[in-house]
């Protein structure tokens, strides 16, 4: 076998602890650095990763592009709160190397769509977090509402709000600040709007609104307490996705249910879960992927290696489209308008 393929981290907080234990266990891949500015959180991610490979030994580092000289990995996987992309992507492509990012891949539209750009002008390879799109059941339903174009969607993320606390660093303490998160809407719900535009294409119109004043007594609380977004998609269909972090008491959970004239998608919780029925058919049942990390990052890290990125079903700039999307649903939130997309 070559030699392992070299992995940097920017970023050593919670999603870096979930890739670490997808990408741990893969022989043909070595973790051999880690940059964040809390040495605490990268002194826990290297206990993990020891505690799947014993003899690993990753360098620690403060600065993305001092890491990216001294250690020259052959892959960057950047993995950074909504509120601090750019830099990283920026010392990625200065040093061209490919990089997976995970969503949300920004907050800001103009920044987004310039790193887009360049990606897309160096032909750099890069995969965003977008993992759903890897789910055998979604795979399924995208083949057949390819030839069944679906007329109405509505879906959803259900759940309660964190309570951080003075002093919090993780991802609660910034997940409830709506300058920093962007909101449910763009730093959780995104799955969902991704997954529509993966089985159902672009969106051109949408219209939001969300309800206010609910959760009382959370410490640095901005966000909206829930939200109704409808949306013109290209093909004719509408849909409507709701976010809501009011659900204190359950109930919620995540769905999106997509009919076509001869398909139905029902999908259900995290993992995506479906049940399709097919006119006159028995119903299919397809159960989520429990690992579904390390398959989204055997197809990113198998794609850095060949060259070839085929495989990767969300890429850098496709995922702008979803994080844009999301955006124009908190424009249309903010001015009361209906958002061309």
């Amino acid at each position: 076998m070559s030699q392992p393929l070299r992995v940097a981290m920017i970023g050593a907080g919670g999603m870096a602890s979930a890739h670490l234990k997808a990408i741990g266990p893969f022989e043909d891949a070595a973790v051999v650095a880690f940059c964040d500015p809390d040495a605490a959180k990268i002194e826990a991610r290297v206990a993990e990763l020891r505690g799947i490979r014993p003899d690993a030994a990753p360098v620690a580092y403060s600065d993305p592009a001092t890491m990216l000289a001294d250690a020259d990995p052959d892959v960057v996987y950047v993995l950074l709160p909504p509120f601090v992309h750019g830099p990283a992507e920026r010392a990625c492509l200065a040093a061209g190397k490919p990089f997976f990012v995970e969503k949300p891949i920004g907050l800001e539209a103009g920044l987004t769509r310039e790193l887009a750009a360049e990606v897309e002008q160096r032909g750099l390879l890069t995969c965003a977090g977008y993992m759903n799109r890897y789910r055998a059941g979604v795979s399924r339903a995208r083949e057949l509402l390819a030839a069944d174009p679906p007329a109405l969607v509505h879906g959803g993320w259900i759940g309660g709000a964190p309570n951080p606390q003075p002093g919090d660093t993780n991802i609660g303490s910034w997940w409830v600040i709506k300058e920093k998160s962007g909101g449910q809407i763009v730093e959780q719900c995104t799955h969902t709007f991704d997954v529509l535009r993966y089985l159902c294409g672009e969106a051109v119109e949408v219209y939001a609104r969300a309800a206010h004043g609910f959760n009382t007594g959370i410490y640095h609380y901005t966000i909206d307490d829930a939200s109704s977004v409808v949306l013109q998609l290209a093909n004719g269909g509408v849909a409507n996705l709701m976010s809501a972090c009011v659900a204190g008491a359950g109930g919620g959970g995540v769905w999106l249910n997509v009919y076509a004239r001869q398909t139905t998608c029902l999908f259900t919780g995290w993992d995506h879960a479906a049940k399709i029925l097919r006119k006159g058919e028995p119903a299919e049942e397809i159960q989520g992927e429990p690992d579904i990390f390390s398959v989204e990052d055997r197809v990113f890290l198998d794609a850095v290696r060949s060259g070839d990125g085929s495989g990767i079903r969300s890429t850098y700039p496709d995922a702008a489209k979803t994080l844009l999307l999301t955006l124009a649903a908190n424009e249309s939130l903010a001015s009361g308008r209906a958002i061309a997309v």
